[in-house]
């Protein structure tokens, strides 16, 4: 009989008392951080928590692989915060639910593969900046609203929250050389909890963010006008939270595939982010997708399987159902100070051992997607800059790299034995090696160390062969590869060259 399912491996080795904790542990980080960027957006704070439940519960069951953990993430629902303000609630769960059609069109389709395309400078940039906007976004606790206004903490309250996160950071760093057998991240909750509790210290609780009590989802079509002018505006907003999502989401995954050295499945991952937007879009979710910082929580905890994701997100569930009163005493200080150490765990230390032995240009481009994340908040348009920048370095290393072997037979025929791709960066090089004046009347390029790249290069070889033939002299190309022939043959009705077969 077999052991697997399409969705479960059920012959995985696991420690349920790990996957548990690691899960109650994942759920008090994330609670905190869907409710601020729900009310960073404008939404009602259970709209945040909602999210993080649906996003939890569908991805841990379908997603790419056990271990991952998506929530309502601040990355896709930064998107979302200037349709909030031009149209609304409504039509921001519209623009949710067609966020996660064009996912599941995505994976569908086998799209995923693109990730693949992010070069290794991108991703230590990408995890840097993501570590650093993880801190920075923890100084927010640090403030207070006094007269309407937001405030930095003073005084007592400032010294009772340091002390507290320092507390917190003590025991996370400390516990784990003690016992490994519960998270030391929700060993310094508890403890830091049972502190202000126990000597009624005054600080800063969830309940100062918002409430988090209310029922189970509410099943909810957005009220939107069915008319193509309502698609007009929705469909920008969707199709930027839905590559953000899964560039988030699918960097993520290929982090965790590093960490526990296994391998995931990108197009599976696509299509459960996308289902579990829909069902966000009618329940009343602000949408979301991975988030690393709880996905490394859970890895820390010791983590490997789905069963975490799962107990995350129904305990969330649960909070919002009976958990409230107790939840919202807890000090918002132990959560930043997990947090805190979970910025300091997902920097990418090793970055600043190599960045000696990198090229300049692979240092400029990790600064570079490290500042875009930091500062713009951005992380698709850091990503595709990233790559862009290191494709353009790419095309040119490569456009140097184009040369040529010349030589005259005992025929008298010039040989041009070319070395190198051409394509659209090298065709100016290739040009000029070419010395059509001097050559004799027959000349032979042998393209048996290189190849037809693109129409760049096809536009090349015509140009030559046809200035050539202007001189009164015959060019051939010999050793062309299958897929240049490919090419050639396609262009063959605006391309005029002679082939040796």
């Amino acid at each position: 009989m077999s052991t697997r399912t399409p969705f479960f491996d059920f012959s995985q080795k696991i420690n349920y008392k790990t996957e548990l904790l690691a899960g109650v542990t994942v759920a008090m980080t994330m609670m905190p951080e869907s409710l601020s960027f729900a009310i960073l957006a404008g939404f009602p704070p259970l709209v945040g928590l909602y999210a993080a439940f649906i996003m939890g519960l569908v991805t841990a069951i379908f997603g790419g692989r056990p271990g991952l953990i998506s929530g309502g993430a601040g990355a896709t629902v930064i998107v979302l915060i200037a349709l909030m303000k031009s149209h609304g609630l409504e039509y921001v769960f519209a623009a949710v639910a067609l966020a996660g059609v064009i996912q599941i069109l995505i994976g569908i389709f086998k799209l995923s593969k693109f990730v693949r395309l992010v070069p290794q400078p991108v991703m230590y940039g990408f995890v840097n900046g993501l570590a650093v906007v993880i801190f920075l976004s923890q100084l927010e606790q640090f403030k207070t609203v006094v007269n309407g206004e937001e405030v930095w903490l003073s005084g007592a309250a400032l010294w009772t929250m340091l002390g507290l996160v320092a507390v917190t950071i003590a025991i996370v760093f400390v516990f784990p050389k003690i016992s490994k057998a519960v998270p030391a991240s929700l060993v310094a909750i508890i403890v830091v909890f049972a502190l202000v509790l126990g000597f009624g210290i005054e600080t800063k609780t969830v309940n100062d963010i918002a409430s988090v009590s209310g029922g189970f989802p509410p099943f909810h079509i957005p009220n939107v006008p069915l008319t193509f002018d309502m698609l007009k505006v929705i469909a920008p907003y969707a199709l930027i939270m839905a590559c953000v999502g899964l560039t988030e989401g699918l960097l993520t995954l290929n982090l965790v595939d590093e960490i526990t050295r296994t391998r995931g499945n990108g197009n599976r991952e696509c299509v459960a982010q996308g289902s579990a937007n829909i069902l966000n879009g009618f329940f009343f979710g602000m949408g979301g997708c991975p988030m690393i910082a709880q996905t490394l929580v859970n890895l820390s905890a010791g983590a490997r399987a789905r069963l975490s994701g799962i107990v995350a997100s129904l305990t969330i569930l649960l909070i919002i159902l009976f958990g409230a009163p107790i939840i919202g005493q807890l000090p918002m200080a132990a959560l930043t100070g997990v947090m805190v150490m979970v910025a300091i765990g997902t920097f990418e230390w090793i970055s600043f051992r190599v960045i000696n032995k990198m090229p300049k240009q692979d240092i400029f481009v990790g600064i570079l997607v490290a500042l875009i994340t930091i500062f713009l908040h951005n992380l698709a348009l850091a990503v595709l800059i990233g790559v862009i920048i290191s494709a353009l370095v790419f095309a040119w290393e490569s456009a140097k790299r184009i040369r040529a072997r010349k030589f005259i037979d005992e025929h008298g025929i010039k040989h041009y034995e070319i070395y190198g791709p051409l394509f659209f960066g090298s065709v100016t090089a290739f040009i000029e090696k070419f010395e059509i004046d001097e050559d004799p009347d027959e000349v032979i390029i042998d393209f048996k160390d290189s190849r037809v790249s693109d129409m760049s290069a096809i536009d090349a070889l015509h140009k030559i062969s046809d200035r050539y033939r202007k001189a009164g002299k015959r060019v051939r190309l010999a050793n062309l590869s299958e897929d240049s022939l490919v090419l050639l043959e396609n262009a063959k009705e605006v391309v005029d060259v002679e082939l040796i077969r």
